[in-house]
Parts: C-alpha cells; sequence; structure tokens
C-alpha cells in the first residue's frame, strides 16, 4: 500500500470523528446551509412527507451533500451534491450512523461510528438502517452518492443514510454508471463543473431485507447545468432487474416515474433557455456508457471469470501490490497474449453470433406461436359464439310455440264473441219489432176509453165551471142590491126619526 494511500485512510479515520450530520427542522423550509447544493437553493418540491427527515451532512465544518431520508423504508429518497471530483477508490469503509433520527432527543449532533452509537444512543435501528440488517443477505450497502465520487472529504458518503440494498452486480454497474456519466457526459458538457447540480434517489419497492430496510425498484439521477445562457437539464433511470441498462430521460418524464409526481428543480432548470446542442452531444455519450455496460453484461455471459478478475482490478488502487511473475512467465504471456486476444475475439463474434441467431430464432418461433394462438383463440371464439347463440335459439323456440299457441286461441275465442254478439243482435231485432206491432193495436184500443173519460172529465168540469160562474155573479149580484137597499131604508128611517 503505498504512502498516498496511507495518507488518505489516515485523513478518513481523523475525519471520522469530526463529522457531522446535522438534521434539519421539519419546519424548515429547505436544509439550512445544505441548500447551496439545490439548483436555486431551492429543494425537489412534492417528495417531502411524513416519516422523511433531512440530513445535513457535514465535515471539518463544511457541508458535502444534502440527503432526505426516509424512516419507515430506511433508504434514502435522494441525495444532493455539486460538481464531483473523483479520487481513487479503496478507502476503507467505516459506516456510520445518525444518532438523532432513533434519539430525538440525543445531544450527538455528529454521525458517529455504528459499533460507538451502540452503547451511547438508544433505540438505535428504530427508524434508520444498520449493517447488521444486510448481514448474511443477498444485499450490499449501495450508496446513492457513490465515495468515488466525493470530494476531498469523501468519509460522508459512508453514512447509512446514503445507502440502499443493492445487490453487488447492480452496486458495481451503478458505480460505473455514474463514474461513466460524470466523466464523459455531464461534467464536460457544463463548463467547469461548478454549477452542475446532481440529485440522486431512490424509489422503494415492495420487498424488504429482513422485513425492515426496503430494496429499491429503481434509482434515477437527475442533473441540472446553471451556466447561463448554455444550461440544460438530464434525467437517468436504472431499474433493479438483471440485465437492466441505465435509460436516458428528460427531467419531466423521471418525474412522472417518482412517487407524488415532484418537481425536481425549480422552473424545470431553466427550460426556455437550455442549450439543446450541448444535450445532443450528452445523448450521444450516454450512449456509449450504454455500449460499455452492455459489453460488460456480454463479457460477464460469455466469461464470468475474466470479467470479474479485469473488475477487481480496475476497483484497485492504482498503487496496489501486485503479484509479480517471472521473466519466462512474462515473456510467455507476451507471446501468447495476441493468440489469446484473438481467440477471445473468435469466440466473442461466434458468441454474438450464436446469441443472434438464437434470438431471432426465438422472435420467429415466438411470432409463429403468437400467430396460432391468436388464429386458435379466434377459431375458438367464432365456435363457442356460434354454439352460444343456436343455443340460445333452440332454447327460445318452446317458449315462442307457447306463445303463439295463446295468440291463436285469444284470437279464436274473439272471434267467437263476435259471432254470438252478431247472431244475438240478428236475432234481437225482428223479436223486438214484432212485439212492438203485436202490442200496438192492444195500446190503442186500451187508451180509447181513457181518453173518453178524460174528455167527459174535462167537458163536464168546464159546464159545472160555467154554471159555479154564472150562479155566484148572480149571486154577488143581489148581494150587492140587497146591501143597498138596506142601507137606503136605514138612512130614510134615520132622517124620520130626527124631524120627529
Amino acid at each position: 500500500m503505498g504512502p498516498a494511500l496511507w495518507l488518505a485512510l489516515g485523513g478518513l479515520l481523523a475525519l471520522s470523528a469530526r463529522l457531522e450530520g446535522r438534521l434539519v427542522d421539519q419546519e424548515d423550509a429547505g436544509f439550512g446551509e445544505c441548500d447551496r447544493f439545490f439548483y436555486a437553493e431551492t429543494p425537489p418540491a412534492g417528495l417531502a412527507a411524513e416519516g422523511h427527515v433531512k440530513i445535513c451532512q457535514r465535515s471539518e465544518g463544511t457541508e458535502h451533500f444534502a440527503t432526505l431520508y426516509s424512516t419507515r423504508d430506511r433508504i434514502p429518497v435522494y441525495s444532493a451534491f455539486r460538481a464531483p471530483r473523483p479520487l481513487p477508490a479503496g478507502a476503507e469503509q467505516r459506516w456510520l450512523v445518525e444518532p438523532q433520527i432513533d434519539d430525538p432527543n440525543s445531544d450527538l449532533e455528529e454521525v458517529m461510528n455504528e459499533a460507538d452509537a451502540i452503547t451511547t444512543v438508544s433505540n438505535l435501528g428504530s427508524k434508520q438502517a444498520l449493517s447488521s440488517d444486510y448481514l448474511d443477505s443477498d444485499y450490499q450497502r449501495g450508496q446513492l452518492y457513490p465515495f468515488s465520487l466525493g470530494s476531498d472529504f469523501h468519509t460522508a458518503m459512508f453514512a447509512l443514510t446514503n445507502a440502499a440494498p443493492m445487490t453487488p452486480t447492480f452496486q458495481e454497474r451503478w458505480y460505473m454508471n455514474l463514474n461513466g456519466l460524470m466523466d464523459q457526459a455531464l461534467t464536460p458538457q457544463c463548463g467547469s463543473g461548478d454549477d452542475l447540480y446532481i440529485i440522486t434517489g431512490a424509489v422503494p419497492s415492495d420487498s424488504k431485507v429482513k422485513d425492515r430496510v426496503t430494496v429499491p425498484e429503481l434509482v434515477w439521477l437527475a442533473a441540472c447545468c446553471a451556466v447561463p445562457g448554455g444550461g440544460w437539464a438530464m434525467g437517468f433511470v436504472k431499474y433493479t432487474r438483471d440485465g437492466a441498462v441505465i435509460e436516458d430521460v428528460m427531467v419531466k418524464e423521471l418525474e412522472k416515474l417518482l412517487p407524488f409526481n415532484p418537481q425536481l428543480f425549480q422552473n424545470n432548470c431553466g427550460e426556455a433557455e437550455q442549450d439543446t446542442e450541448k444535450m445532443k452531444k450528452i445523448l450521444e455519450m450516454v450512449n456509449h456508457v450504454q455500449d460499455e455496460e452492455r459489453m460488460v453484461q456480454s463479457k460477464e455471459s460469455a466469461g464470468p471469470l475474466s470479467a470479474t478478475r479485469s473488475k477487481r482490478s480496475a476497483l484497485l488502487p492504482p498503487d496496489a501490490p501486485e503479484e509479480r511473475s517471472s521473466v519466462l512467465g512474462r515473456l510467455i504471456g507476451f507471446v501468447a497474449t495476441p493468440f489469446i486476444k484473438l481467440f477471445q475475439l473468435i469466440c466473442y463474434l461466434v458468441v454474438g453470433i450464436l446469441k443472434s441467431i438464437v434470438h431471432f430464432l426465438w422472435y420467429v418461433t415466438k411470432q409463429a406461436v403468437n400467430g396460432i394462438e391468436s388464429c386458435l383463440y379466434r377459431l375458438g371464439s367464432a365456435t363457442v359464439s356460434y354454439f352460444l347463440a343456436i343455443g340460445e335459439e333452440l332454447a327460445s323456440i318452446p317458449w315462442k310455440v307457447l306463445k303463439v299457441i295463446v295468440k291463436i286461441i285469444r284470437a279464436l275465442l274473439r272471434i267467437l264473441c263476435c259471432l254470438l254478439k252478431v247472431i244475438c243482435r240478428i236475432l234481437g231485432i225482428p223479436v223486438r219489432v214484432l212485439v212492438d206491432v203485436a202490442t200496438f193495436p192492444v195500446y190503442t184500443m186500451s187508451a180509447i176509453p181513457v181518453v173518453c173519460r178524460d174528455i167527459a172529465v174535462g167537458l163536464g168540469g168546464a159546464i159545472s165551471l160555467l154554471f159555479d160562474t154564472a150562479f155566484g155573479t148572480v149571486g154577488g149580484l143581489f148581494q150587492v142590491a140587497f146591501s143597498l137597499c138596506q142601507r137606503i131604508g136605514y138612512m130614510i128611517t134615520f132622517d124620520s126619526s130626527g124631524e120627529l
């Protein structure tokens, strides 16, 4: 191990005791001093929820990145940082925990070693993941902000609040993708890189490690270059399933894939003034990174042992000790290398051709099977529909016959009733007429005496009335005359007596 690496490890051990991970009050709109890691000093809108805590990771009095941590899933929602400057790998991994997440009343405001926190922090691991959660599992502590992208003080990246469960293969490719994107695509197209804002996050799935730590369904990266007049914004997604290659998407499309449909950058990182030419160049380099990843996957499928050795050698620091071979071995290796490379190339071509042939045959077979399945499905559906229609018609025949019989009977009954009414009317008219004709003389003859009697009674009454009138008139006249005579006689008598 070289002196430079010893100095780096010594610095890491010294800085681990001076590293701070201050929790930010939930009432604060931002991340405090760590707001500078976000474009326009504005954190993503819409991702903060219940159970999420804000962490401003610091060391030596300097802020290095910000993390939004989910205490429910025990993985980070995202980590935000600025233009990273890669450092050699190989540093000792001393994983750290945040005491105040599990114990809000703790006066320990510094991120500390997990082994030391066991005896000093109460309820350790109740709301955050621990290294024990990853033991005897198929997952490793994968950093959203990898230490290989860290600045001069990259011990902060070993905080467990910056880690999510990843398989060894996926973790290695994720680091390779980030390094390739930063070195080849993002940083070169953003000036000196000082105006480059990076957010890396994870979307939880339904799977958990030991029923505690949620396994991500996918990890993502959003980049915003705030260079005046030449800025841009890009998004990247990588699913955790086997064989998945990192995909480039627009930031708006990335936001649709995330929970709560957030806004990652204020004003979409100056969307109206973005440089499309630089974005095209970025996409060209992204295609190169994707091709490299596909090549690695092909090499792993063709020769897992050689690919593993090459990966291990790529992860070793430049000054790491190597096994010394003899002069004869070097000479044999020098002579055999061209043949080995040629053989590997031939094998690679043969494997590629065979894979292409197999893929083509599989595609043709799949299309043929799909066509046959489609034809059989349509034939079966048509047959079933035909028999169902026939069955419905057969089942409805008795009911229809019964309805016809009922209608026929009702029609016959109506015809019979009409005939009876006609007969009755035909028979009823002559009888009534004959009765009336036969009874007319009887009614006429019997009415004559009554009429004569009524005439006689009327004549008698008229005569009697005349007699009564005449006698009454005569009697009245006699009575008047008598009364006059009597009155005259009385007056004569009175005058005679007066003289007397």
